[in-house]
């Protein structure tokens, strides 16, 4: 068993060094792309600096700001880095920022010869993204022990599959949706995988992971077919409609493809919640039947639906509380809110979501009932392979600790 086990594990070794080199040589293909510039940006830079001195300040006697502030800036980064500057802040509340002396700011100049043009852009902010990033990281190990590390690397590699996969890939001209797809899929298994390891309760929660979320793709798309609202119908379409000239960017299937992304952590989170518990069930009740695990996983599943199917309607209708407010405010009638699209687009993407970690249950609990039962191939009782060979493991590494040969396990 000791050596089948070893043959297995290099097995897997190799499959996951395959797989790495290949994801590797896809990435490098991937990101050897040249990007048009929508606008030209000749001559401008973003650069650090931090102000030094109020020279002109634009706050009123009741305490708001008007007009553009005058402040004098040290540059410390480009080619104008340790030289002082005379910029302007606009009181918008976009772009500018309150500026106070020793704050630092990012400034956005336009150097032509010995001629700088240059204006404050915003607040310096990128140092309080990382600290919050690596606190919550830190939390995370600290919480969840070995398990919040793997969690911690499975969130990376999520963020850097869209950035370094997902955007060349729609920039090239692949179906944004697929695209999604093909994220969710590969982020799913790498997750799984770091939580679960090669294990059929790694398989039962992707199974139920991918399962959903195609659920939510397709239930938007039937939304779509069936209300006229596409993908075409969102707010910012003048701008987006730049790349379709521009590049051929698929861009009305941006909306769904957004939807995938968006709802793929409620579905991962319901698809690895029932496959744990199914898996726990059948260890400490091995004289399950295919028909009794699945009653008892449908059961946890009904439990989780009664929040789940709440998480993804609440995150969208909490990211339109502004529009919601607004036409509240204008006193709106029902007919012309009900048939808008921001609130049409705002429904599909709650209730798809919705669809997909609902619909997530029956798929996980399905996978579940049917892996788990499998008869391993000795024809013993049906138990959950990883549970079986991290015992053979932790028994072979005793015995050799103790310098005996491995024995049948």
């Amino acid at each position: 068993m000791g050596g089948r086990l070893s043959g297995r594990t290099a097995a897997r070794l190799i499959l996951l060094a395959a797989a790495g080199i290949g994801l590797l040589l896809f990435t490098i293909w991937l990101n050897r792309v040249e990007i048009v510039p929508l606008v030209s940006r000749e001559g401008q830079t973003f650069e650090k600096a931090v102000v030094t001195q109020i020279l002109q300040d634009n706050r009123t006697e009741t305490g708001t700001r008007v007009g553009e502030q005058v402040v004098e800036v040290k540059i410390l980064t480009g080619e104008k880095k340790g030289e002082l500057l005379e910029v302007t802040s606009s009181a918008g509340f976009l772009f500018g920022a309150p500026c106070t002396p020793g704050m630092r700011v990012v400034v956005m100049q336009s150097v032509a010869g010995d001629t700088t043009i240059a204006s404050v852009y915003s607040q310096d902010r990128e140092w309080v993204i990382y600290l919050f990033g690596i606190l919550y990281l830190v939390v995370l190990v600290l919480v969840g022990g070995k398990q919040g590390v793997k969690g911690g690397i499975g969130l990376v590699f999520t963020f850097f599959s869209i950035l370094l996969w997902y955007l060349p890939m729609v920039y090239r001209g692949f179906s944004p949706f697929w695209s999604a797809v093909f994220i969710c899929i590969i982020t799913t298994l790498v997750t799984m995988l770091l939580i679960g390891g090669f294990t059929k309760k790694t398989l039962v929660a992707t199974i139920g992971t991918v399962g959903g979320v195609l659920t939510a793709g397709i239930s938007a798309t039937l939304f779509s077919l069936a209300s006229g609202i596409t993908g075409y119908n969102v707010s910012d379409i003048e701008t987006l409609m730049t790349l379709w000239t521009v590049q051929g960017i698929q861009v009305g299937s941006l909306l769904f493809a957004g939807l995938l992304i968006s709802s793929l952590g409620a579905v991962m989170d319901v698809a690895m919640s029932i496959g744990s518990s199914m898996s726990e069930i059948l260890a400490q009740n091995p004289s399950l039947n295919r028909k009794e695990l699945w009653k008892a996983g449908i059961r946890v599943g009904r439990d989780m639906m009664g929040t789940d199917s709440n998480t993804l309607i609440l995150a969208f209708a909490g990211g339109s509380l502004s529009m919601l407010l607004l036409d509240y405010a204008y006193d709106l009638p029902y007919l012309q809110i009900i048939n808008s699209n921001n609130i049409g687009i705002a429904i599909m993407q709650g209730l798809s979501g919705s669809f997909g970690v609902v619909l997530s249950v029956p798929i996980t609990v399905a996978a579940g009932a049917v892996l788990y039962t499998m008869k391993n191939r000795r024809g013993g009782t049906p138990v959950e392979e990883g549970r079986m060979e991290e015992a053979h493991m932790e028994k072979a590494h005793i015995e050799e600790a103790a310098g005996e040969m491995p024995g049948n396990l």
